[in-house]
């Protein structure tokens, strides 16, 4: 919903997108002006930037969508060093480490203009399609990717289902590598130090083989202390401790024929995500039971019958008494402090290989092939109430592995231009879930808890299968010479298979979880559900409409519609079976959205403007049955939004960049599920769409004689309130904040060396990137907040 203070922010959002426009006396209109060759050079606001938006190069100008487009110089300027930093620089994108039910730093939850998915869980697709070099990322873990040597990164903003499938219904970000130069050997690096202990390092080569062939290598590391401190152990959470590894061979074997092979490696092991204690229900009946067990002066059970008959419960939990033994909020810490005492942990192994071939046909017809494979391993442990107590601690171990393939027949002519295709995609996950509870569902778990037992633990290992295929196209034609027509239609079909396993058992006959799950089923306790087969098959026909018009030699104006969905899957999480035994499946979601864009040249001067409307039907949106979070098509909402990006450079050396959106979103229905309980209601706002959000950053390049420059550079970022998940839970909610951060930078282009001063969230901002929270039944919330202000120095070298 628009914030009550809607049009302070909407006149922010004018001075933000207006701010470059006040630093020119007059606009002079369009001008002929430089073009370089490749958008991975540096990129003056009136320079042509390449973008593949269309599956094709063409200049960001001329594309009808909205687009935000950096290189790497860019990225590098602004201290964007990995995809969860796009945020601060882009209108309408939310990216999220940690995400919800996730003890991994590195699981992403990512939102385009309000739609996306909070659960990284292996059972559930994301909402935003994240691409390396073309080739999806079908897990979340994979998500998070370290901005090394790249070439370019673009956010597609709004459904991208024609050609980029399934799972874009929100947009796209799309990660681009450098390609080996031919001719040329050429050797860069960074070294960085900084506060809390930093220590970050990169390296690349570029080395010719021959006439026609180059390869290139890279290599980098960050290792960073936590900043949330656990009073237990003295362990840091929130630490760095990442490595990773690429390398790409580019082949021009004849004439007309193109082959790349890249692979990529990146491997995380921390301590764990920084979660802090954000509040407890005293009267939800785990907390409850916590004290009671803890010998809590007072403390009784409340009066919740947990099987039908059962009145064995006292009065409702009166005290609430500050007492290390007591469940209340009476554990809350310091901000940047953890009382939990259950094992954390977190850690990731992602890499990948691809191969890309193109072939020439004709001159205007040419067949493109890419061949890739992913494998994503992980591990992350968390104690979710953050507490001494037993309330909730879950412990997630996966792997899967993708095989992809894609062929592409394009076509440039006249006038008219196109693409055919079809796609395939195989990936095979394995999930590990281990859940120490105190909650029911049968009454000795509560029996032993009373008598001082361990409770018991949830253990569900489920294998899933997704296979699918597609086929698209998509053809421009220009009817006259300023307007162009786009149409384009995608036929997609999932099948998705689920065999798994859940159980109710003592702990303490369930040894120690292998991050690599199996089937296999140990002792101590019954099978509870779905040990069969279950398979259904979801599919959709989607596609989109486009009008272009180049106005005038500096302006184009353009109208869109486009359809987009995201599958469906099967709920894996339950401590108690489900009717039928049976898993429930949940249907895929869909948006329609039509926008219309202006995208203007004058001079100096960039501007691009986007409004849209979205209606999001049969939204996948979380109950709870009991204790356990699953997945319904529930929900119907609306969003409607406006962004604009702005972009000036100025021969003084000047340069401001300015971006902002705004987001109105409304549920406009929430359907009743029997025997679940909604965590949303018509009103509530969706998680990841905040009213506002806006950025800015100004430079200037002071010339220091022939060989040397100095910029100083300021960024700043503003986001309105925040929820992180469905439902209003105000423990969890952040009301909006804005972070700075201030960077130096001296260069010497004749000797290739440079050195950078800089400091991130320079207002030492307290606000929060990520919280969950289950406060009526398992009655915990959960946040954190993000890093402190922090310095560095950082070295850059190139021969």
């Amino acid at each position: 919903m628009m914030h009550p203070t809607g049009y302070v922010y909407l006149r922010h959002a004018l001075l933000l997108a207006a701010a470059p426009l006040a630093l020119v006396a007059s606009p002079s209109g369009a001008q002929d002006v430089p073009r370089p060759e490749s958008a991975t050079g540096p990129a003056p606001a009136t320079a042509e930037i390449l973008v593949t938006a269309r599956r094709r190069e063409e200049t960001l100008q001329e594309t009808p969508i909205a687009i935000s487009a950096f290189n790497a110089e860019q990225l590098q300027a602004r201290q964007i060093t990995q995809t969860q930093d796009l945020e601060r620089i882009t209108p309408s994108l939310q990216f999220k480490p940690a995400g919800q039910l996730s003890g991994n730093s590195a699981a992403s939850v990512v939102f385009i203009r309000g739609i996306g998915q909070v659960d990284p869980g292996a059972a559930v697709d994301p909402g935003v399609g994240i691409y390396i070099d073309e080739v999806y990322v079908g897990r979340s873990v994979g998500g998070t990717i370290e901005f090394g040597d790249i070439a370019s990164v673009e956010v597609l903003r709004g459904p991208q289902g024609t050609l980029f499938g399934r799972n874009t219904i929100g947009g796209a970000i799309l990660v681009r590598t450098r390609m080996p130069e031919l001719g040329e050997t050429s050797l860069s690096g960074r070294l960085r130090v900084g506060s809390y202990d930093l220590r970050e390092g990169f390296a690349v080569a570029n080395v010719p083989l021959g006439d026609n062939a180059a390869m290139r290598v890279s290599g980098g590391f960050r290792d960073r202390d936590g900043y949330v401190l656990r009073l237990v152990d003295g362990l840091d959470l929130g630490n760095d401790n990442v490595h990773t590894f690429s390398g790409s061979l580019r082949w021009d074997v004849a004439p007309g024929l193109d082959l790349a092979i890249r692979a990529d490696y990146t491997k995380r092991e921390e301590n764990g995500a920084p979660f802090t204690f954000a509040g407890i229900n005293e009267n939800a009946p785990v907390p409850a039971i916590a004290s009671v067990v803890a010998g809590c002066p007072g403390a009784t059970i409340p009066f919740a019958p947990l099987v039908p008959g059962d009145r064995r419960f006292g009065a409702p939990f009166v005290p609430n008494i500050d007492d290390p033994r007591c469940a209340n909020d009476f554990q809350a810490t310091e901000p940047y402090r953890n009382g939990g005492t259950a094992d954390v942990s977190s850690m990731s192994e992602v890499w990948g290989v691809s191969g890309t071939a193109s072939y020439d046909l004709t001159d205007q017809l040419t067949l493109k092939s890419i061949t890739a494979f992913r494998s994503t391993q992980s591990r992350g442990i968390r104690d979710a109430d953050n507490t001494p107590f037993l309330i909730l601690t879950t412990d997630v171990g996966g792997r899967a592995e993708q095989f992809s393939q894609e062929l592409q027949l394009q076509y440039a002519g006249d006038g008219i231009s196109g693409i055919v295709g079809g796609y395939y995609f195989d990936e095979d996950t394995n999930e590990r879930s281990s859940i120490p509870l105190s909650f029911p569902p049968s009454p000795p778990v509560i029996a032993r808890l009373l008598a001082g037992g361990p409770g018991t633990r949830d253990l569900q290992v489920a294998e899933l299968e997704t296979r699918s295929l597609a086929a698209f196209g998509e053809v421009s034609v220009e009817v006259t010479d300023s307007v162009e027509l786009t149409g384009g239609l995608r036929y997609t079909s999932d099948r998705k298979s689920f065999t798994g396993v859940a159980l109710s058992i003592n702990p303490l006959t369930l040894p120690d979880p292998d991050p690599l799950p199996t089937l296999s089923i140990p002792e101590g306790g019954p099978s509870l559900i779905y040990t069969d087969l279950n398979r259904q098959t979801f599919s959709a026909l989607t596609g989109s409409a486009t009008a272009a018009w180049e106005a005038t030699d500096w302006l184009n104006l353009y109208a869109s519609y486009a359809r987009s969905f995201k599958s469906g899957g099967f709920n894996t999480r339950y401590n108690a079976a489900p009717p039928g035994n049976r898993p429930i499946p949940f249907d895929e979601e869909t948006v329609d959205s039509y926008e219309l864009g202006a995208k203007a040249d004058w001079g100096d001067l960039r501007l691009n403007l986007a409004a849209f409307q979205a209606s999001y039907t049969d939204i996948q949106l979380v109950f709870r049955q009991g204790p356990v979070p699953l997945l319904f098509n529930a929900g119907e909402a609306r969003i409607r939004g406006f962004e604009a990006e702005a972009n000036w450079r100025h021969d003084s050396g000047l340069t401001v960049d300015a971006g902002m959106s705004l987001l109105d979103d409304d549920i406009l229905s929430v359907t009743a599920i029997p025997g679940a309980t909604a965590t949303v209601q018509p009103g509530d706002d969706l998680p990841l769409t905040p009213s506002f959000q806006g950025n800015v950053s100004v430079a200037y390049e002071f010339p220091l004689g022939p060989n040397y420059a100095l910029t100083p550079r300021f960024d700043g970022s503003y986001t309105a309130k925040t929820v992180f998940i469905t439902g209003s839970v105000p423990e969890i909610e952040e009301n909006g904040y804005f972070v700075g951060s201030a960077s130096l930078r001296l260069v010497n282009e004749d000797m290739g060396w440079n050195v950078t001063a800089g400091v991130s969230n320079l207002f030492d901002e307290r606000y929060l990137i990520q919280g969950n929270a289950s406060l009526a039944t398992l009655g915990y919330a959960e946040r954190i907040f993000a890093r402190p202000r922090e310095w560095f120095v950082q070295l850059g070298f190139a021969f």
